[in-house]
């Protein structure tokens, strides 16, 4: 086959969405027999089972005994079926919804207020507000968190998020902001305006208890 034509190839070229069931069914397989290739090796897969959804419901077993599978394979491509069904089932979970300091502040209080260290997080929100990813930017010493604003952007970006709302904790349990904290606010603000993904807020987690900049005027 051609190089410009092979599945691998056009994945890289034009991404996964172009291919046919035939052809990711190959790019998974990677290799064929000494007999067959991996594109033979996937249109016999599909037609001993009826289809990928005759592979959902195969065995391991099931799928090593067609020539050329094995269990290695078998084995992956029913890994790759698993987590197709997982990430099916996560689609239809609620995301939460931010309408207020509030909001974000009981999404992560529990988990943030114990900690020992530091740690800058992100709450990524769509165009209606729901959080769409919590992303750890980075964990600091005992009472700093060094942040860059590639690190907080770059997954922003790639998740095509609209907005975000800065999360850190105080591991003194106070969460009033330090210099520090005002400038790094600052500094991630003007970088949000220039890529033109909103800050929204700025929450300061201390124990059971937190600080908006949005609410105390200082975004």
């Amino acid at each position: 086959m051609p190089v410009d034509l092979r599945p691998r190839e056009r994945i890289l070229r034009d991404g996964a969405g172009v291919l046919t069931d035939l052809e990711l069914l190959a790019v998974l397989l990677r290799t064929g027999t000494p007999t067959a290739s991996a594109m033979e090796l996937a249109a016999a897969l599909l037609g001993h089972f009826g289809g990928l959804r005759g592979l959902v419901d195969a065995s391991v077993e099931e799928l090593s005994s067609v020539r050329g599978v094995g269990p290695a394979k078998a084995a992956m491509l029913k890994a790759a079926l698993e987590l197709g069904r997982r990430i099916a089932q996560a689609g239809g979970e609620t995301r939460p919804v931010i309408r207020s300091p509030e909001d974000a502040a009981r999404l992560v209080m529990e988990e943030m207020r114990h900690l020992d260290r530091e740690h800058f997080r992100a709450l990524l929100l769509n165009t209606k507000n729901q959080v769409i990813a919590r992303e750890i930017i980075s964990i600091g010493t005992l009472n700093s968190s060094t942040v860059h604003p590639r690190e907080l952007f770059k997954n922003a970006i790639r998740r095509n998020a609209a907005a975000v709302i800065l999360l850190h904790n105080h591991p003194s349990g106070d969460p009033t902001p330090s210099q520090e904290d005002l400038e790094v606010t600052r500094r991630l603000l003007e970088a949000g305006r220039i890529i033109g993904i909103e800050v929204l807020d700025h929450l300061i987690i201390g124990d059971n208890k937190y600080i908006s900049f949005k609410a105390k005027g200082l975004i």
